[in-house]
């Protein structure tokens, strides 16, 4: 076997492994989202699933293309480990802003939710 049908072949197999984690990590992550329960409503009220399933699907074609061009030229400006750090800072970030908002949604629902009893020394 000759080396470059062996490079040809790590080539495939990093193809393959980056398009089904890819696949798996986006179907996943998806499932229950926001944007899934918006599809359903939608075609439930449109009463044209086949318009409303071509719409979300380009919809998120277009925010998945605006993530890798993103995520290209931020690995060209920057290492990768900084990248996963900043990347997992900003998940943190954003999942402390999302539960800041929540009890602040839920706090103003039930006022008396979040006063602790006091205790006494």
């Amino acid at each position: 076997m000759s080396s470059t049908s062996g490079s040809d072949t790590s080539h495939a197999g990093s193809w393959g492994a980056a398009f089904l984690t890819t696949a798996t990590t986006v179907f996943l992550a998806e499932l229950g989202d926001k944007t899934q329960l918006a599809a359903l409503l939608l075609s439930a009220q449109s009463g044209q699933p086949v318009v409303v399933f071509i719409g979300a699907s380009l919809a998120l074609i277009s925010s998945s293309l605006v993530g890798v061009v993103l995520g290209r030229w931020l690995a060209s400006v920057m290492p990768a480990h900084q990248l996963e750090r900043l990347a997992g800072l900003v998940m943190v970030a954003l999942g402390l802003w999302l539960g800041r908002q929540a009890v602040l949604h839920l706090s103003s629902l039930h006022p008396d939710l979040l006063h602790l009893p006091q205790i006494q020394p």
